[in-house]
C-alpha cells in the first residue's frame, strides 16, 4: 500500500476530504520523523515501536576492487512490531 492509496482509504472510510486526510497523515509523519531525529522512541500501542540505534563503525571491503573502506558509525532507524500486529500477521 502506498501513502497514496493509504490517503484513499481513509477518506473513503471516515467521509473526509481526500486532502484533509492527506494533510493530517503528513503531519503525523511529519512529528514522528521529527522524534526519531532527536532520538526519541514513537510507540503506537497495539502496531509497533519506531527508534533509532547506533550502528558501530567497521571495515567493509569495494567489491569491485577489494580495497578496505572504513564504514563511519551513524544512527539507523528501526521498527519493532508490537504485539497485536505480529498476531494478526501471521
Amino acid at each position: 500500500m502506498t501513502k497514496s492509496e493509504l490517503i484513499d482509504a481513509v477518506a473513503l472510510s471516515t467521509g473526509y476530504g481526500r486532502a484533509q486526510v492527506k494533510r493530517t497523515i503528513e503531519m503525523t509523519l511529519d512529528v514522528m520523523l521529527n522524534a526519531l531525529e532527536k532520538g526519541e522512541r514513537v510507540e503506537l500501542r497495539n502496531f509497533g515501536v519506531f527508534g533509532t540505534k547506533m550502528r558501530n563503525a567497521r571495515k567493509a571491503h569495494n567489491p569491485r576492487t577489494l580495497a578496505e573502506i572504513d564504514v563511519p558509525a551513524r544512527r539507523v532507524a528501526y521498527f519493532r512490531p508490537g504485539k497485536e500486529m505480529r498476531n494478526r500477521v501471521s
